[in-house]
């Protein structure tokens, strides 16, 4: 790995300063297109709009899309209505996450299932899904399109998966794994391909530009996993511990219950059964996941990811976009929320 390009890597405001006006562009489209005619479905879209968030994958759209074109002054315009697609895509997965795991709060504010009900919410995130495609619809590009609906298939599918294993400890690490792929990292993949295909990039493009993409997925997720057990819950925006509490054992959990005495999977099993942390305190649980260094093991497996993802990055030549796409990596596996 070239370490001097790492250190050069930008900071976050660096990063999104090179796509401010898209970005800008793309917050005006999404609050246009959360527009219903339907009051409730509107006020849950500019809702969950109005929270803001990373727009991490509109960004890595965008920064896939300037480096795909040559280092351009300004990424092409259906760049834009894309990244509004996948940040749409994106809070429609978040509505129904949190109907699923019956969540009250997200971003640090009540969930908007617990604004507004399950079936409102449900059928708002619905209707989310239908207008990104409504949008992506209008480029009348197939391969757009495509590339779209795979994903969301793939995506509900790994929504199903979850459900199917919710409450059992029999999770093992492919599981896992392919939770993370299907949940997370295919999404990101499919943004740096998009990205490209505005800039009318090749299909080899596509293909290297979406395998770094997909390794920044996977690596996100793991942190993601990990600081469900390790953040501090005014930072992280909901309460920690929560995917226990709702059911899911992630990979941390996996790695701990590997070495797990029976006594200490009881403990497990008391917190998957009751859905709390009454019986069994959160800081029994983290505790377990210290002793048989889980947390550490999967931080290094996130690792791994980023590392490869920097390695297909540095075969870029050198631009502020390529530098900015290097620095992602570093974002990901460093952020505290």
């Amino acid at each position: 790995m070239n370490l001097g390009k790492v250190r050069q890597a930008l900071t976050a405001r660096e990063i999104f300063d090179l796509i401010h006006d898209e970005l800008a562009e793309v917050e005006r489209q999404l609050s246009a297109e959360s527009v219903a005619s339907v009051d409730a479905v509107t006020a849950v879209g500019q809702y969950l709009h109005s929270a803001g968030g990373k727009r991490l994958r509109p960004a890595l759209l965008i920064l896939s899309a300037r480096l795909a074109s040559g280092d351009s002054l300004r990424a092409p315009a259906d760049a834009i209505h894309l990244g509004a697609v996948v940040e749409l895509i994106h809070a429609a997965t978040l509505v129904h996450d949190d109907v699923i795991d019956a969540a009250q709060t997200r971003r640090g504010r009540p969930s908007s299932n617990a604004k507004w009900g399950n079936p409102t919410c449900v059928l708002a995130g619905d209707w989310l899904y239908m207008q990104a495609f409504q949008i992506a619809l209008r480029e009348r590009d197939f391969a757009t399109l495509d590339l779209l609906i795979g994903l969301t298939q793939i995506m509900v599918e790994g929504e199903l998966m979850q459900l199917d294993r919710i409450g059992r400890m029999d999770v093992s690490e492919p599981d896992c794994m392919e939770l993370v792929d299907r949940k997370t990292a295919r999404l990101f993949s499919v943004c740096a391909r998009l990205g490209v295909l505005t800039a009318r990039g090749g299909a080899a493009l596509q293909e290297r530009l979406g395998e770094y993409a997909w390794n920044l997925g996977m690596a996100f997720q793991l942190v993601d996993d990990v600081l469900d057990f390790t953040a501090r819950e005014k930072t992280l925006g909901k309460p920690v511990g929560g995917d226990l509490r709702e059911g899911k054992v992630t990979l941390p959990l996996v790695y701990a219950l590997e070495r797990a005495t029976p006594a200490e999977r009881r403990l497990v099993r008391t917190v998957l059964e009751e859905r709390s942390y009454d019986t069994v305190p959160f800081a029994r649980i983290l505790g377990l996941l210290e002793r048989y260094r889980a947390i550490e093991r999967v931080r290094q497996r996130a690792q791994t990811f980023t590392h490869k993802a920097r390695t297909l990055m540095n075969e870029f030549p050198d631009s502020p976009y390529q530098r900015a796409l290097l620095a992602v990596t570093r974002l990901v596996t460093e952020r505290d929320h």
